[in-house]
């Protein structure tokens, strides 16, 4: 793949509305350094969590460890687990205090895909390897130690990537849900393989 990762993403670009910061984080790299290696993906599905007033965001409930990262600085980490044996990755957004985030829902495999295979030898095809919030954090070596870190130095940092442009870009309701699931607040890049299963418009 001719593709090259640029710059680390700083935090300024996380400090702005979540709305715009998914959209925006479509086409960059997510990167994972451990010590098996460093695998990274182009993110290809997003999804935005709004605060303690929305529904579907673990805020709801308030301040709790559970959620605390959530509260942090724009440009940190939100790993948590989910169904007790998965990972899932968000960015934190707008400003310290206004607990929100950008859940990365999918990534097209960019480095190091051996490696993610090595991590999920049950993935059926190369497509199946992340696309989903828990698949791509068992390929990519994200856990929960990694929570409430900053985004701008390793072992996980996002990358500038190549701008997806308006035309191929898809805004639908968030998936895996029951709360506030009728809110347009899922990104998709239109067409791409490595998106996760589920409705394709709002």
């Amino acid at each position: 793949m001719a593709f090259k990762a640029g710059r680390v993403l700083p935090r300024s670009f996380y400090a702005r509305e979540t709305e715009l910061v998914a959209r925006d984080m479509l086409g960059t790299v997510l990167e994972c350094e451990t010590p098996q290696g460093t695998a990274s993906g182009i993110i290809v599905e997003t999804e935005a969590y709004l605060g303690e007033h929305d529904d579907a965001c673990h805020a709801v409930v308030g301040r709790t460890p559970r959620t605390e990262a959530l509260y942090g600085r724009p440009g940190n980490s939100y790993v948590y687990f989910i169904y007790g044996m998965y990972w899932c990755f968000n960015a934190v957004t707008r400003e310290e205090g206004l607990p929100s985030a950008v859940l990365v829902r999918a990534v097209e495999p960019l480095r190091g895909i051996p490696l993610m295979q090595r991590r999920r030898p049950g993935a059926r095809t190369s497509f199946d390897l992340t696309n989903g919030p828990g698949k791509l954090c068992t390929a990519l070596g994200i856990t929960g130690s990694m929570s409430a870190k900053p985004l701008q130095r390793k072992p996980l940092v996002i990358r500038e990537g190549e701008r997806i442009p308006d035309h191929k870009v898809r805004v639908t309701t968030r998936i895996g849900i029951t709360r506030a699931a009728d809110w347009p607040m899922r990104w998709i890049v239109d067409g791409n393989p490595f998106v996760s299963k589920g409705k394709l418009s709002a």
